[in-house]
C-alpha cells in the first residue's frame, strides 16, 4: 500500500488561520494526502485563536508548540527547536508556511535543515522597509523555499528580480479571499444577534471601524496618542468601533490614553463577527496587511495607518489609501468618503475564491513525481 503523503501546515498568528483554512479543506479531497496542522502559539488567546478554529471550520491542531511571547530571537528560536522535533518525528513530505510572522521563518529554517521541501504561501510581497521584522521574515523565507505561491503580480516581479527561477513561482491568487468568500456565505445564514457587538451595531446606524496592532503604532506613547487624537476628530463626525488587539489594550492602559465616548472599544472579535462589521462599515482605519486585502475585495474604503505597504495591488486596483506619516489628513479623507467621494475599486486578478484549489493541485502534482 502506498504511503499517504504528509503535508504539515504551520500557523502561529490569527491571520495565518484564515490563510490555511481553505487549503485544509482542499486537502480533504485527496486521499493520498494527510494534512497535519501545527500551531506555534506565537499568538495565543481564546478570542484570537480558538474562536477562529470554529469560525473557519479548522479542527484542533495536531501539535501546539506554545512558544508564547518574547523577543523576535526568542520566538524564532523556540519555534525552530520545537518544530525540528516534529519534523524528525513526522518526516513530512512538504511543510507549508504562510505569511510573514516569526513562526513562518522559523518553521521554514527548521524544515530546510531537515531536508524537507517548503512551500511559502503569500510569497514575494515587499514593503522595502527593513525596519519591519515582517520584511526580514518574508525575504529569508522566500530565499530558501522550494515553491513560492504569490497573491498578486508585484510578488512575481519582486521574486524574479531577486533571482528566483520562474518554475518555483506560482501566481495563484489569495487564500485569505477564499476564506472571506466562504465567511460571507456563512454570515448570510447566521443570526447576528448572537454576537457581542450586535447591540452596538443596532445603536449605530453608520460607523467606521478601527484596528491597530503594529509595534510602530502601539508601542510608542507619542505615536499612539497622536493616532487616537486624530481618530477622535473623526469620531466627532461618525462613531468608531474599535476591536482592540491585546497588545493595543495594554498600551492604552499603560499610557493612560483617554478615548472619546464616540470611540467604542471592544474585545477582539471572532472572524465571522469581524467580517460582518467590515461589510457594514462606512470605512476602515487599520495598520493590518490582511485587512487591506479584505476591504479591497469588499469594496469598503480603507485608510492604512502606515508609511508603506507590501500589498500595492490594494492601492492600484482596490479601495486602499496609504496615509503615511501625515495622519492629520485623515479627517479630511474620511469626510470625503462620507460624502461619496471615494473610488469603487476593482477585484485584483485571481482573487476569485479558488486560490487554495490551485495551490493544492500544484502540491499534489509535485508530491506524486
Amino acid at each position: 500500500m502506498t504511503r499517504r503523503k504528509k503535508v504539515v501546515f504551520v500557523a502561529g498568528a490569527r491571520p495565518n488561520f484564515m490563510k490555511i483554512a481553505c487549503l485544509l479543506k482542499e486537502c480533504r479531497k485527496y486521499k493520498a494526502i494527510r494534512a497535519i496542522v501545527v500551531h506555534s502559539g506565537q499568538h495565543y488567546d481564546n478570542e484570537m485563536s480558538e474562536q477562529f478554529f470554529k469560525d473557519l471550520d479548522i479542527a484542533p491542531p495536531r501539535y501546539f508548540l506554545g512558544v508564547g511571547s518574547g523577543s523576535h530571537a526568542e520566538q524564532t528560536g523556540r519555534v525552530m527547536v520545537a518544530f525540528e522535533k516534529i519534523c524528525q518525528k513526522e518526516r513530512p513530505d512538504y511543510v507549508v508556511v504562510v505569511g510573514d510572522v516569526n513562526s513562518t521563518v522559523a518553521a521554514c529554517l527548521a524544515a530546510k535543515k531537515c531536508h524537507i521541501r517548503v512551500a511559502h504561501i503569500e510569497a514575494g510581497l515587499r514593503s522595502f522597509d527593513m525596519a519591519m521584522p515582517e520584511e526580514i521574515n518574508r525575504m529569508v523565507t522566500d530565499s530558501i523555499s522550494d515553491d513560492l505561491f504569490v497573491t498578486e503580480q508585484s510578488g512575481v516581479t519582486h521574486l524574479r528580480k531577486e533571482g528566483h527561477a520562474a518554475k518555483k513561482i506560482h501566481f495563484v491568487g489569495n487564500t485569505m479571499i477564499d476564506s472571506l468568500i466562504l465567511a460571507m456565505k456563512k454570515i448570510q445564514r447566521m443570526d447576528p444577534r448572537s454576537w457581542t457587538s450586535y447591540p452596538l451595531q443596532e445603536q449605530l446606524s453608520s460607523y467606521g471601524l478601527l484596528t491597530l496592532h503594529r509595534p510602530s503604532n502601539v508601542d510608542s506613547k507619542t505615536q499612539l496618542k497622536r493616532l487616537l487624537a486624530v481618530v477622535d476628530q473623526v469620531a466627532q463626525e461618525i462613531p468608531i468601533i474599535f476591536p482592540a488587539h491585546p497588545r493595543t489594550r495594554k498600551s492604552i492602559r499603560e499610557f493612560k490614553v483617554k478615548l472619546s465616548k464616540n470611540i467604542h472599544l471592544t474585545h477582539p472579535l471572532g472572524y465571522l463577527e469581524f467580517i460582518f462589521l467590515c461589510q457594514k462599515a462606512g470605512f476602515i482605519l487599520t495598520d493590518s496587511g490582511g485587512i487591506q486585502e479584505e476591504t479591497t475585495f469588499l469594496k469598503v474604503p480603507c485608510f492604512t495607518l502606515r508609511a508603506n505597504t507590501e500589498r500595492p495591488v490594494t492601492l492600484e486596483k482596490g479601495t486602499n489609501i496609504l496615509v503615511g506619516n501625515n495622519i492629520e489628513q485623515i479627517p479630511r479623507l474620511v469626510h470625503q468618503v462620507l460624502r461619496g467621494q471615494s473610488r469603487a475599486g476593482q477585484t485584483p486578478p485571481l482573487w476569485d475564491g479558488r486560490a487554495s484549489q490551485r495551490i493544492i493541485k500544484i502540491l499534489v502534482r509535485k508530491l506524486m513525481i
